[in-house]
């Protein structure tokens, strides 16, 4: 890896075999990396140490905090609309540099902060984690300017502190919200999750959940919104282009395969589809992302 660092105290690695990003550290004083819609080829992890607006992330806008940490998987689109001047540090990191999905016993980031499509994509960072994440930041800065043995290891790390702690903190804010009688989720948003995760791959419509939980269509999709803050539609339509995106990457199933897989007997509607969804072709988004075959 080729390290590249600016006078703005931006740290870049560069991966020599394709010249692409490989990992980056970007620290921000301003909005103007992110006012304008994002779909970028790499994870984002995105600490707003101070400001305030809206973060608008694939279906749905959600509110921001100062001392948020945001998380954005390849190609998912977003960006900030802010109402006061926001200031922080961004880690890029693409999936030829480390791949959450082969490593997701080691970090079980994969569904807490990214992928999570029932929940919004950040975490409140509270004073233990602020002084961790600052702590890992400053040991990554040092180790890209020191391009010794093991640098890749060590960076790799140091990553993987920063992603579980992230991990823990949404995981636990997500057990206190379910503590907190307000805030519970009907029975029946549980029970919609859980049809949605058996059954995306063969039923993409949103009657076709109304039909399975027993509940009207319109009454369901209130609950969708109100509660998820995205349309049931949208629910299922993101569920499906995750499992695509890892089906992409993780494997060497042609695309026609990967459609069938998930119920598409057209392999140009999935594509029209997923293009929509992703803004790329699946092929497109094959060759950007990179590919990592599990051993199997």
């Amino acid at each position: 890896m080729k390290p590249n660092m600016s006078a703005q105290n931006v740290f870049t690695l560069i991966n020599p075999q394709n010249g692409n990003l490989a990992f980056k550290i970007l620290p921000f004083s301003d909005n103007s990396h992110f006012d304008h819609l994002q779909r970028n080829n790499y994870y984002s992890l995105i600490w707003v140490t101070k400001g305030k607006g809206k973060v608008k992330a694939d279906f749905a806008e959600h509110h921001l905090e100062e001392n948020s940490l945001l998380a954005f998987s390849p190609y998912q689109p977003f960006m900030l609309c802010v109402s006061e001047p926001i200031e922080g540090i961004a880690i890029h990191f693409h999936s030829d540099f480390y791949c959450i999905h082969m490593h997701q016993k080691e970090v079980s980031c994969n569904g807490v902060l990214f992928n999570n499509i029932y929940q919004p994509p950040y975490v409140q960072v509270t004073e233990q984690a602020s002084q961790t994440f600052n702590m890992v930041i400053d040991q990554m800065k040092a180790e890209i300017q020191n391009a010794e043995l093991a640098q890749y290891e060590l960076l790799i790390s140091y990553l993987k502190i920063f992603l579980i702690t992230a991990s823990r903190l949404k995981t636990e804010q997500l057990e206190e919200m379910k503590s907190v009688p307000d805030s519970k989720e009907p029975i029946i948003l549980q029970n919609l999750k859980d049809a949605i995760e058996l059954n995306f791959k063969t039923k993409h419509s949103a009657g076709n959940y109304a039909e399975l939980l027993n509940i009207s269509p319109k009454a369901l999709a209130k609950l969708s919104k109100n509660y998820f803050n995205k349309t049931l539609t949208d629910l299922i339509s993101e569920r499906i282009i995750i499992e695509a995106k890892r089906e992409l990457y993780m494997t060497n199933k042609t695309v026609k395969e990967i459609a069938y897989e998930l119920g598409y007997d057209d392999e140009h509607y999935f594509s029209r589809f997923f293009k929509t969804n992703a803004d790329v072709s699946p092929q497109i988004y094959r060759e950007t992302v990179g590919f990592g075959k599990m051993d199997t």
